[in-house]
Formats: structure tokens, C-alpha cells, sequence
């Protein structure tokens, strides 16, 4: 029987990802959407203005849209995706899981807090029990997961497979799709024939959010990687597709082969939405690109390349899909993680 769920924020970018990836879903049944208040009470249909590439799945348009508030959403829903702005989900997040509902959040308010577990489920699922001292600490009967910013989960998965090289230093170039900032966050007078070397907080959520991915958890506390991370952030004209420059320095000498090797067989998991292989690497120098490879692994796989020797260690180039891996995609991995681990 199909866990019923809901999607809060659901007219947004992220949120339509959402219901594209959630309607097929065999595991989990779409019962409830939420948007803002002046979308409340209209039909999916009225109040989302699809962007999505592929047509808006009929049993969805037809839905009538409720307000984003515990009391307006059935008790009969176990999990809830979120994908609403990071100010809104601050406020709005804590109740529902007060009030019961377990929630996977792509959002980035509490991605820190010491008690919310951060999830890439093929690079630290035992984080996961971490809900255990949050529902303790906090009283909840529901819980909050995050997953981590799009251009973090682009580099990690890389990063865990060579951390048996003992990782030490990194540094990390992005060049971000435009649909990373959502639909009007970039006007085209201001990225066609451009780059913009800076894209505000970006930096810091990579340089953070990866040490915490890579920390350990010892079933009552969770301590970050000591690796130090370094982060220059860019967005390009690409509509998806986030691609990394990436320099690692670890303890032990690694040579391309070797990484290319570890890279390859790092495992996938058996969840519905890990694609195996996890990290798809190129021998060809000039891969990945986003157009050719943002779609690997129906958008989940991690696509690395250009691995060499360099003056800083290994360099290499990584790329995931943003809205699907980074986002919508990840937050959909982290419900069947908690489907799988019993917590629905």
C-alpha cells in the first residue's frame, strides 16, 4: 500500500519536479498540496504555471491547493516533501513536525542545526538516526531531514569515494545552471553573453554542508570531517546542469587511475531512486558536459571527468542535475531512505 504524502510549496519550480517525480511513484501517492494563501482553494491546475518538461499529470491538475498550515493538511498523510523558500520553511516546518508529520526538506533553514539529519543516503544513510535525539530533544512526534544544497550533493558523493585517501584540503569552482536560482531569479539581460562570480551564500553552504555529509555520527552526536573546503561559486547560461571544477590534497599519494577506480565502484543503494553506478566516469577530457550528461541515471547520477594529475593534487570535473539530483530528486531518496528505516 502506497504511503500517502504531500508536497508544501507546491507551484513552485521545485515543487512541480516534485510531482513530476512523485506521480509514477509506486511507493508513495500524492494527497495533499500546498501553496501560498492566494493559491489556497484553486486547483493545481489554476495555480501553477507548469515549466516543467513533460505535461502536468492529469490526477494532479484537478487537486484543490490548501494553505501551507498543519490544519489544513489530512492526518492521514505520513511525509511531506518540502521545497518552499528558506524563510518561509523556517517557520512553517517545526509545527508540521510538532504536529505529527514526518517532513523531507530541500529547503536550507535547519540544514546546520545539530540535531537535523543532512542526507545523500549513499554517503551517510546512518545519519539517519539522528531523527531518534531530535524527536527526544525536541518532542516531536514527526521529524525534519534535509538534503543539501544542489552544488553540494554535485561534489560530495566524489568526495566520499576517495576519502579512504584521506582527504585533507579542497578547493571547488561551480558553474551553476540558471534554474538553480528558480524561474525569476535571473533575468536574461543579466546571464546571456555573461558569468556572475558570485552567487550569495552559495559558497558557504559548500564549504559547510560537505564537512557535516562527511562528519560521524556516534548514535548521540554527530562531529564534522576535518577536511578543509574552499568554494568559489558561478552561475552560467545553462538552464540545468550544475558543473564543478574540483582540486583535491589528501594524506595519501592518489593517482587519476586510482581515484577513477574508487569513483566507479563507490556503491549505490537499493532504493528506488539510486542509480547505479552512482558517479559515472569519463575517460574523455572533455566530459562531463551538462547538455550531454545531466541526465544520467534518469538525472540522480553523479557524472565525473577530466581526472589528472595537478600542481594541487587530483583535479577533476563533476556534474549533477540540479533540480533533479540537487533537488526534487533528493528530497524523493531521502523519503524512500525513511520508508526503508521505518520511520513512516
Amino acid at each position: 500500500m502506497a504511503v500517502r504524502v504531500g508536497v508544501l510549496g507546491a507551484t513552485g519550480a521545485v515543487g512541480q519536479r516534485l510531482i513530476q517525480l512523485l506521480d509514477p511513484h509506486p511507493d508513495f501517492e500524492i494527497a495533499a498540496l500546498t501553496a501560498s494563501d492566494s493559491s489556497a482553494g484553486k486547483t493545481y491546475r489554476q495555480a501553477a504555471k507548469w515549466r516543467v518538461d513533460s505535461p502536468i499529470p492529469a490526477d494532479v491538475a484537478d487537486m484543490t491547493v490548501t494553505a501551507t498550515d498543519p490544519d489544513d493538511v489530512p492526518g492521514d498523510v505520513d511525509l511531506l516533501f518540502s521545497s518552499l523558500p528558506s524563510s518561509v520553511g523556517a517557520t512553517v516546518e517545526p509545527p508540521f513536525c510538532e504536529a505529527g508529520y514526518v517532513v523531507s526538506s530541500n529547503s536550507s533553514n535547519s540544514r546546520m542545526a545539530e540535531d537535523v539529519p543532512l542526507i545523500i543516503p549513499e554517503v551517510n544513510a546512518e545519519h539517519l538516526d539522528l531523527l531518534e535525539v531530535q524527536r527526544d530533544e525536541r518532542g516531536w512526534d514527526g521529524a525534519l531531514v534535509k538534503n543539501p544544497n544542489c552544488s553540494t550533493i554535485t561534489f560530495v558523493p566524489t568526495l566520499a569515494a576517495l576519502a579512504e585517501f584521506g582527504l585533507e584540503r579542497v578547493h571547488v569552482a561551480t558553474l551553476q545552471a540558471v534554474s538553480g536560482a528558480g524561474y525569476d531569479g535571473v533575468t536574461s539581460m543579466e546571464i546571456i553573453d555573461n558569468a556572475i562570480p558570485y552567487i550569495g551564500s552559495e559558497e558557504d553552504k559548500l564549504e559547510t554542508e560537505s564537512r557535516k555529509l562527511l562528519g560521524e555520527f556516534d548514535g548521540a552526536s554527530l562531529s564534522h570531517d576535518g577536511v578543509e573546503v574552499a568554494a568559489s561559486c558561478n552561475r552560467i547560461p545553462t538552464i540545468d546542469g550544475h558543473l564543478e571544477n574540483v582540486w583535491v590534497e589528501t594524506a595519501e599519494d592518489l593517482a587519476p587511475e586510482d581515484a577513477a577506480a574508487a569513483m566507479r565502484e563507490y556503491p549505490s543503494l537499493d532504493l528506488r531512486s539510486s542509480p547505479d553506478p552512482l558517479i559515472h566516469v569519463f575517460d574523455d577530457p572533455d566530459r562531463p558536459q551538462p547538455r550531454m550528461d545531466r541526465t544520467l541515471g534518469d538525472g540522480m547520477a553523479i557524472a565525473a571527468g577530466g581526472l589528472r594529475e595537478s600542481t594541487f593534487g587530483l583535479q577533476y570535473n563533476c556534474l549533477a542535475h540540479n533540480t533533479i539530483r540537487g533537488a526534487a530528486g533528493a528530497s524523493v531518496l531521502n523519503g524512500e531512505l525513511l520508508l526503508e528505516n521505518g520511520y513512516l
